[in-house]
């Protein structure tokens, strides 16, 4: 007749961080031939844990049509807003499984981010983050349900001349500081035939708004979400 016992057997576990701890594992004892099966708790189990590191690369700048434009240290840099904006226009593109990031995203973009001026501004008059995705599906359409974008779906090229139409406006003003987010949004603005524009001007967006949003230019800090 079978003999069952329990035995209670040691194993150590490693961490990165701690130094190895004993434990007991009890694991039932059992003979399929009919005869008393005996084990020493000498056997040690060894579980070791791996700490992974991710890491990540955050750019200091967004992409430029004009290879020219080399960037230096007497260069205007995008704000962190802006470059956080650019990466949620990414993502929100992705999200409508778009194959590209145009304007409209980028819109959709700085809304997302939301502490910046211009997405105070643009709050303020009535312009949301969901009116923006309703009217892109409008005026778009959606994507086929199987398609996937790209981890980052290539600019347009009316969006990627928003980039630069901003840049080149901070060039021109001969201020120092960083190109904010109002600068992009005045740059899609710039785009007449863009989707962005388009939907901005559905959304009450116009020439008298855009002189207005100017005078933030060079702000890009809002302290309360509104």
């Amino acid at each position: 007749m079978a003999t069952h016992s329990f035995s209670s057997l040691p194993y150590a576990i490693f961490t990165s961080h701690s130094q190895p701890s004993k434990r007991y594992l009890s694991l039932p004892l059992t003979s399929l031939y009919g005869n008393r099966l005996l084990l020493k708790p000498s056997t040690r189990f060894v579980i070791k844990h791996r700490s992974s590191v991710t890491t990540a690369t955050v750019s200091l700048s967004l992409p430029t049509a004009k290879p020219d434009r080399a960037p230096t240290e007497k260069s205007p840099k995008w704000s962190s807003r802006s470059i956080k904006s650019f990466a949620m226009a990414e993502l929100e593109a992705r999200k409508l499984k778009y194959p590209n990031t145009g304007t409209e995203a980028l819109l959709m973009g700085i809304l997302v981010e939301g502490t910046s001026q211009a997405a105070k501004f643009l709050r303020a008059n009535g312009i949301t983050l969901f009116k923006v995705r309703e009217e892109t599906v409008n005026l778009l359409g959606k994507s086929d349900m199987y398609f996937f974008s790209p981890e980052h779906p290539p600019l347009t090229e009316q969006a990627q001349r928003a980039l630069d139409w901003a840049v080149d406006e901070k060039l021109k003003s001969g201020e120092s500081g960083e190109i904010t987010t109002t600068y992009l949004l005045l740059g899609i603005w710039s785009e007449k035939e863009s989707a962005g524009h388009k939907i901005l001007a559905t959304l009450g967006f116009d020439d008298q708004k855009a002189k207005e949003l100017e005078k933030y230019l060079n702000e890009d800090i809002v302290m309360n979400y509104k």
